[in-house]
């Protein structure tokens, strides 16, 4: 079974989260980030990017990156103000008066939802990425205000993801969930939530485990872009007073001029003044413009107070419907990257005497709330309550266009409530349910959810019929609306579907479509890798010839490396020319003969190592034997001083007499050129010599034995005369690596030991 998370899909950033041992936990992307930027863009080649990736072709390719889409989601054409079409990218009409996003990369067109659930599935895959399991379920949150619409959008878009949507919760509610999950004490707060599209405002009793949502207010079409968009506007009058180019009409620098008012605002919630600069912003017969400003955080302000006022209209109306006063509410949370512009907590200051709280990163709290929901539902977080309310009055129209409400604004759901209606004309046999949302009496000024009909009323005089109309609202806020003839019996049920921009076969069609374009995505990662994989072990394949030349010698091995370099060859021209087929054996090649190449290393390793050891074993035995013989360790062999050396082939009989000093040592005795590196006894066979010599000196030789490893010192080069007394004597400080000296032969002719610098032959 796949595991439920929970997903805040974001004007400008999404988050996912998940539960994970009782605790709520944000998971991170792929590039590392806790938060993934809502943008989907296509490059030149139709690939898809979402989140990052898709950011940075935004310049370069405003056309075929879109964001924002939050603002479009569940509305239709009609709605869109003049602010809300200026995009880079193309907005178009449909027949049906909805929303289409115009992708001319790919010669197509996508609706909102669609793009919405490129997002989502991007947030899912990276859950199932740091779960290791399928991710088949989620909690998505929505605005407080969202209605009825755009709350099925969201849904769709989630359906359109392949995701069981398990609930859709409002922010501000989840933001509650995060802050006071762990809270005993009651308190009313007020949730004040400013993301970068919509605006919400809640205010709740929370503690117990119980959450109950007392009121809430927004205006889905207020957030942080509106802030940017008035410094883009203030920004494009100052170029187009200057230059005489209204930047906003072009779509790479309205592009450039978006992100340079983002930075620009962030900047100057902590800084009082930022140098906004955008070389080359456009072009001219005379050549390149440039655009220069200062911004101060006083300006700002001054231009963004119409924004500020509609702030305002909310929060006074959120605390009216709860019936309290400011003085009542106990916390302040600020939910949304766009509280922390300073300007925004001083409104919320002037109207509740408070600091707003700010222990939760307002960034991520309302993810955090939808894993908690999403633990609820999944049975893991339990003794929670959760009462919520609709934002919007539900109604129908009745005669003269009146709106007759049935379930007023912040209603805890679920709900069900009823009326009775009757007909307007003599004769009537079916009546026109025409369902509606808004606070405005009149319907012209609601938002239509819908119509459907009931026939089969028996004909009657006007007003005898009788029609019980019920609105059942559930835990989602989505609408069902049934209407029976209490004469007849007759019943129509519905759920409102018109309330979506898209039918249930044009979901089923982009749920498909989605299927499909993932399966396409995967072979085209499976690709990906695949060449990726190759161009590695090509790499590390060379990198093991040229570490292996190094340590070992060009002519180690040379077979094994001739085999590797040929198959390094073949790899790379099946990669040059795109063959899978051929990159699949080449590889398997390849990494059989690097095995072979390791296991000839292996066995050099193993030979070297054998010799360590049984040279180890050696000296051990002839330590030992040394010290039970009383030895002295100067020899080097059974030829050393004793046999071979000092008495029998030395001063007797080839001593100061017979043999003279040249050769009072044996033949060819410590002289012509002793026993240094000069002349030295490397010959390790003949080391023990015969009677009367150390062995055969080899002229010139390295001194490889034990003459000139430490034994006996590393420049024993200088000769002593035993008949001059004046001659100089050996300062032997050290006799090597053991540092030993002679229990039996005290040598006269060099002080204590024989060390790196005895200086007699």
């Amino acid at each position: 079974m796949g595991r439920v998370v929970g997903i805040d899909l974001g004007t400008t950033n999404s988050v996912v989260a998940v539960m994970e041992a009782g605790k709520p936990v944000v998971i991170a992307n792929a590039e590392g980030a806790r938060t993934t930027p809502s943008v989907v863009a296509f490059s030149k080649v139709g690939d898809r990017f979402v989140g990052q990736m898709a950011r940075r072709q935004a310049v370069l390719d405003p056309k075929n990156t879109f964001f924002n889409i939050k603002r479009f989601i569940g509305r239709p054409y009609v709605e869109l103000s003049a602010e809300d079409k200026r995009v880079p990218y193309k907005v178009r009409r449909t027949e049906e008066n909805n929303i289409r996003l115009v992708a001319p990369r790919l010669e197509r067109e996508f609706a909102p939802e669609e793009i919405a659930a490129m997002i989502i599935r991007k947030l899912a895959d990276e859950a199932g990425r740091y779960l290791g399991q399928t991710v088949t379920g989620a909690v998505i949150t929505v605005p407080a205000y969202f209605n009825d619409s755009q709350r099925q959008a969201t849904r769709d878009a989630g359906r359109i993801a392949g995701l069981d949507v398990k609930r859709i919760l409002n922010e501000p509610t989840a933001a509650s969930l995060a802050y006071g999950l762990e809270r005993n004490q009651r308190q009313t707060i007020l949730v004040f939530d400013l993301g970068g599209g919509t605006f919400d405002v809640s205010i709740l009793n929370v503690g117990d485990g119980v959450f109950e949502v007392l009121s809430t207010s927004g205006d889905t079409q207020l957030g942080g872009n509106d802030f940017d968009r008035m410094i883009v506007n203030w920004l494009a009058e100052q170029f187009l007073e200057k230059e005489g180019i209204d930047l906003r009409r072009e779509r790479q620098s309205l592009q450039r001029l978006n992100e340079a008012a983002e930075k620009a605002k962030i900047e100057l919630s902590g800084l009082g003044a930022t140098d906004i600069n955008l070389p080359f912003i456009t072009a001219t017969e005379d050549g390149p413009k440039h655009l220069e400003a200062r911004l101060t955080r006083g300006e700002f302000e001054m231009m963004a107070g119409e924004l500020l006022e509609r702030l305002r209209i909310p929060v006074r109306r959120a605390i009216q419907d709860a019936g309290l006063r400011p003085q009542q509410i106990q916390e302040v949370v600020l939910v949304g990257g766009s509280t922390r512009m300073p300007m925004v907590q001083d409104l919320v200051r002037s109207f509740i005497n408070l600091e707003p709280n700010q222990n939760v990163n307002p960034d991520e709290v309302v993810a955090v709330g939808a894993a908690i929901q999403a633990g609820i539902i999944a049975g893991d977080v339990r003794d929670v309550l959760l009462l919520d309310v609709t934002p919007l009055s539900l109604g129908l129209e009745t005669i003269g266009g009146v709106m007759k409400p049935l379930i007023p604004r912040n209603t805890s759901v679920p709900v069900r409530k009823s009326d009775i209606f009757s007909t307007s004309e003599a004769n009537q046999t079916l009546v026109e349910i025409h369902v509606l949302q808004g606070e405005r009496e009149m319907s012209a000024g609601n938002k239509s959810l819908g119509r459907f009909k009931l026939m089969g009323i028996p004909p009657a005089p006007r007003g005898v019929p009788q029609v019980q109309v019920s609105f059942d609202i559930d835990s989602n806020g989505i609408l069902q609306v049934s209407a029976l003839d209490r004469t007849t019996g007759r019943e129509q049920t519905v759920t409102i579907q018109g309330a979506s921009t898209l039918s249930e076969t044009e979901i089923n069609r982009m749920v498909q479509e989605a299927e499909d374009y993932a399966s396409v995505d995967r072979e085209k990662k499976a690709r990906v890798e695949k060449r990726n994989n190759a161009e590695s072990l090509i790499s590390k394949s060379e990198r093991k010839l040229r570490e292996v030349a190094i340590d070992f010698g060009m002519y180690f091995a040379d077979p094994q490396r001739k085999r590797v370099e040929a198959y390094i060859r073949e790899l790379k021209d099946y990669v040059a020319s795109d063959d899978d087929r051929g990159i699949d054996l080449a590889q398997a090649d390849l990494q059989e003969a690097i095995y072979g190449l390791e296991q000839e290393i292996k066995a050099r390793l193993s030979t070297e190592d054998e010799d360590d050891v049984f040279k180890t074993i050696r000296d051990t035995f002839k330590d030992v034997k040394d010290t039970l013989t009383g030895e002295d360790d100067y020899d080097y062999g059974t030829g050393s001083y004793n046999q071979g050396g000092y008495n029998q082939g030395s001063y007797s009989p080839g001593g100061y007499n017979q043999g003279g000093y040249q050769d009072s040592y044996g033949q060819g005795g410590y002289n012509p050129d002793g026993y240094g590196q000069q002349r030295g006894y490397n010959q390790p066979q003949n080391s023990s010599g015969s009677p009367g010599q150390y062995g055969n000196a080899t002229p010139g030789g390295p001194g490889q034995d034990r003459y000139d490893q430490g034994r006996y010192g590393q420049d024993n080069a200088r000769r002593y005369d035993p008949r001059d007394a004046n001659a100089p004597r050996g300062n032997g400080q050290d006799r090597g690596s053991d540092n030993r000296t002679s229990p039996r032969y005290d040598n006269p002719y060099a002080n204590e030991n024989w060390g790196e610098d005895n200086d007699w032959i």
